[in-house]
C-alpha cells in the first residue's frame, strides 16, 4: 500500500485525514503546527489535526517551521511515497516536495487559479462568488500554483459562512482526494497547468478587513460578515466601543439617511443604514465584553439608550 506523510493543521484537514486512514493508506506520520494559547484563558491546545491523528495512533510531527528543521529530516528519513497537505499553514521546501516517488499533493479550498493562499473560503464568501470548490493539485515552489488534478465545485447558500462552507469543503476535498490518488499513483492522472491570467489571491485576513465598511451596500456587508463568521468575525464602532456582528439581513428598503446611520433601534427592529441608500437589519450582535446577543435582548439591555440617527463606524 502506498505511504503517506499527511500535513495539515484545523478542523478542515481532519476528515481529509481519516479518509487516508480509512481507505487503508498507510500514514507514516502526521506533520501539524505546534500547540497554541486558545481563547481568552490562553490555554495551550493542540490542533485538531494532532487530536485526530493520536487517535488514530499516529506519529505527531510539530514543527515551528518546517524548513531545515529535525522533524523536517524525519520525514525525508520515512521516504513516503506521497505526501498529501490540506491546510498545513507553511511552506514546504522544495526538498520535501520532489523527495516522495510521487511527488506532493495539496488540497486546496478554491477552485484553482481563484483564491490562491491562506483564506480562500473567506474571501469567496465575502466577494459574493455563488460557487467556491475544491482543487486537488501537484504543490511546487509556489503558493497554490501547481498544475491541477482534478476539481469539484460547490454553491454558496444565502445562509452559508466561513464555518459552514469548511465542513462542506473538507468532506468534498476528502472525496474527491480519494478519487483522484489511484490515477496519481499509477500515473494516469493528467496535471493541467493553471491559467495565470485567471489568478486571484486571497491572503490572511487582516484586523483592518475586519471591521464593516458602512459605505458599502448591505448585501456587500451581509457577505463580508458571513465571510468573517465564526472568525475571525466582522466589527463596527459605536462611540468607541466595538461590536461584533454575527448576523444581519438586507432588506428591501431604501433611505436618504447617510450610511451608518441607525434607522430603527426599538424591540426587534434594529437597522442601519449602508451604501447607496440599502438598510441593513442586524439580527444578532456581541458589544464589548459581553455574549453574543440577538437584538431584542441588545435593545432590551446594553442597547437601549440607542436613538434614531445614531452613528455607527
Amino acid at each position: 500500500m502506498t505511504s503517506i506523510v499527511f500535513m495539515g493543521t484545523p478542523q478542515f484537514s481532519v476528515p481529509i485525514l481519516d479518509g487516508l486512514v480509512a481507505a487503508g493508506y498507510d500514514v507514516l506520520a502526521v506533520v501539524t503546527q505546534p500547540d497554541r494559547p486558545v481563547g481568552r484563558k490562553k490555554i495551550v491546545t493542540p490542533p485538531p489535526v494532532k487530536q485526530a491523528a493520536l487517535a488514530h495512533g499516529l506519529p505527531v510531527l510539530q514543527p515551528e517551521k518546517i524548513s531545515g528543521s529535525p522533524e523536517m529530516a524525519e520525514v525525508l528519513s520515512l521516504a513516503p511515497d506521497l505526501i498529501v497537505t490540506a491546510a498545513f499553514g507553511q511552506f514546504l521546501p522544495e526538498a520535501l516536495l520532489h523527495a516522495p516517488v510521487y511527488g506532493a499533493v495539496n488540497v486546496h479550498a478554491s477552485l484553482l487559479p481563484k483564491y490562491r493562499g491562506g483564506a480562500p473560503v473567506h474571501y469567496a464568501i465575502m466577494s459574493g462568488e455563488s460557487e467556491t470548490g475544491v482543487t486537488i493539485m501537484r504543490m511546487v515552489k509556489k503558493m497554490d500554483a501547481g498544475p491541477v488534478f482534478s476539481q469539484r465545485s460547490l454553491p454558496i447558500g444565502a445562509a452559508d459562512d466561513v464555518g459552514t462552507m469548511f465542513d462542506k469543503l473538507s468532506l468534498l476535498g476528502r472525496d474527491l482526494l480519494l478519487e483522484t490518488l489511484p490515477a496519481i499513483i499509477d500515473g494516469s492522472a493528467e496535471a493541467v497547468p493553471q491559467d495565470e491570467q485567471l489568478v486571484s489571491f486571497s491572503p490572511n485576513i487582516t484586523k483592518e478587513q475586519e471591521q464593516i465598511n458602512w459605505q458599502q451596500s448591505a448585501e456587500q456587508i451581509d457577505y463580508h460578515v458571513r465571510g468573517l463568521r465564526p472568525w475571525p468575525v466582522a466589527f463596527t464602532t459605536y462611540r468607541g466601543q466595538r461590536w461584533k456582528l454575527w448576523d444581519v439581513t438586507p432588506t428591501d428598503e431604501t433611505t436618504g439617511a447617510e450610511p451608518g446611520t441607525i434607522i430603527a433601534a426599538k424591540k426587534q427592529d434594529f437597522r442601519i443604514a449602508a451604501g447607496g441608500g440599502t438598510v441593513l437589519q442586524i439580527n444578532r450582535l456581541q458589544p464589548a465584553g459581553k455574549g453574543q446577543l440577538t437584538a431584542v435582548d441588545f435593545l432590551n439591555g446594553v442597547g437601549k439608550e440607542l436613538k434614531v440617527g445614531d452613528r455607527v463606524g
